[in-house]
């Protein structure tokens, strides 16, 4: 259907120039810019369209100081000045919405008592969707930076309290301030990691 590259301006922004931040100016992001990060990950692939990420984007004070001690020490400044953390959960009873978003089969049977399938599919997935997620928010003029330094229990507490859903990794979503960037850290080459059989 598309069978013609991004331009170069597109894959600057979604690769080559992105960056991961950590300080954020103080413009705000709004819902609608939220929304439509999400409306945008939604449409990417999963296994039978599971779909098992579920985000809390933490925004206001009250939830950034609920937040705040489940954090690594390394984490609290700049997820506290971020205008939006986002919380990129799990279902863990994602398959009960399978003949919605699976009608073509039965795939809820697939899941059904198996527990150690389910936590395996819906942490892979949603760490995809993670990934969506990212490149979504970079395509709508968003920076990111994407973090696992956090106390996973604490935030479940916090946040899942019913304990349906788990945290996979915590991601500051705002406009950057580039005076916060590291230098960029070196890659592998592609014979380093990779190899054409």
């Amino acid at each position: 259907m598309f069978d013609t590259p991004l331009s170069d301006d597109a894959l600057r922004q979604l690769f080559l120039d992105a960056r991961t931040h950590n300080a954020w100016t103080d413009k705000p992001v709004s819902d609608g810019e939220l929304e439509r990060l999400v409306s945008l990950m939604l449409m990417a692939p999963t296994s039978v369209n599971a779909l098992p990420a579920r985000i809390i984007f933490v925004r206001s004070k009250e939830a950034k100081e609920k937040l705040r001690p489940a954090l690594s020490p390394g984490n609290v400044d700049k997820t506290m000045a971020a205008p939006v953390t986002a919380i990129i959960g799990y279902d863990t009873e994602f398959h009960q919405h399978l003949p919605k978003l699976f009608p073509h089969a039965d795939a809820k049977s697939w899941f059904d008592g198996k527990p150690d399938f389910i936590e395996e599919t819906a942490f892979r997935n949603s760490s995809l969707q993670g990934g969506y997620l990212i490149l979504a928010a970079r395509a709508l003029g968003l920076d990111c930076g994407a973090m696992s330094g956090f106390n996973k229990a604490a935030v479940e507490k916090a946040f899942f309290p019913d304990g349906k859903v788990k945290a996979n990794f915590l991601c500051n979503i705002g406009h950057g301030d580039p005076k916060g960037l590291f230098p960029r850290s070196p890659r592998h080459a592609f014979a380093d990691i990779a190899k054409i059989v």
